[in-house]
């Protein structure tokens, strides 16, 4: 059966925590949860390189779960899930960036885990919730809409007690995190912070290019005026490169 690309690429990520974390009997396990035991243990390669350390091991590896997920795609679900609870979320990278590079699994000590998963027609604005902003904001919003995405902020939210929660929640959750540096508001430099380590595509913007910290000056960003003329341009520049960033994809 057919496997989409975008899935192809978290197999790929769920192979490489394979590798570093399985022993014959993880193999075992996975092969009975999903109904593939004969597969695992009739596959010439697999539980001998296993044992003796050979080189075709993470091919082999790959190669399986592949198949695993190829002859019913919603074994990927079962084998996310199992790796997620043997090993600490070593599944799916909720990164927007589809890269081939090194990947650096985590478990936040100050946050929970959403249970969703992430949404590529989210973007999130992460802003001073200041009413002297609110022309910002709908500027966004057009931007968006423009590109047949949909727009959040984290004060439309109010899921959990703290606060942060749900701005992380949205964080996790979005494709695209715009992060207005204006006035150099340390919730949003935190923020964006988040929005990095999460690999998410980050646009900065501001009214004042003094306002962009030293450390994050080396990234392009969008410098707008607070007046109709200013706010339509941003909506013009944020429709851009929210539609080259979506293809992406």
């Amino acid at each position: 059966m057919y496997v989409d690309a975008q899935t192809r690429r978290k197999v790929l990520a769920l192979s490489e925590t394979a590798v570093a974390n399985f022993d014959a009997g993880n193999w075992l396990e996975l092969g009975t949860l999903t109904g593939s035991y004969e597969l695992i243990t009739t596959h010439d390669r697999l539980l001998r390189s296993l044992r003796f350390g050979d080189p075709d091991y993470s091919g082999c590896a790959l190669q399986v779960l592949m198949k695993i997920v190829e002859i019913e795609p919603v074994n990927y679900d079962d084998i996310e899930k199992y790796i997620d609870g043997k090993f600490g979320g070593g599944g799916e990278c909720v990164s927007s960036n589809a890269n081939d590079g090194p990947r650096i699994y985590f478990q936040p000590s100050a946050f929970k885990i959403p249970s969703e998963k992430p949404d590529l027609t989210l973007v999130s604005a992460m802003m001073p919730f200041s009413g002297s902003f609110s022309g910002t904001y709908n500027a966004i919003q057009a931007a968006c809409a423009a590109s047949g995405m949909r727009c959040m902020r984290a004060d439309n939210i109010w899921q959990d007690s703290a606060v942060i929660q749900d701005i992380f929640e949205l964080i996790f959750k979005s494709f695209i995190v715009v992060c207005d540096f204006t006035n150099k508001n340390p919730n949003v430099f935190y923020e964006a912070g988040i929005a990095h380590t999460l690999g998410k595509h980050a646009i900065p913007i501001t009214q004042f290019p003094d306002d962009i910290p030293f450390d994050l000056r080396h990234h392009r960003y969008l410098n707008y005026l607070n007046n109709g003329e200013g706010l339509a341009g941003l909506t013009a520049a944020l429709t851009s490169r929210i539609i080259f960033l979506n293809g992406s994809k």
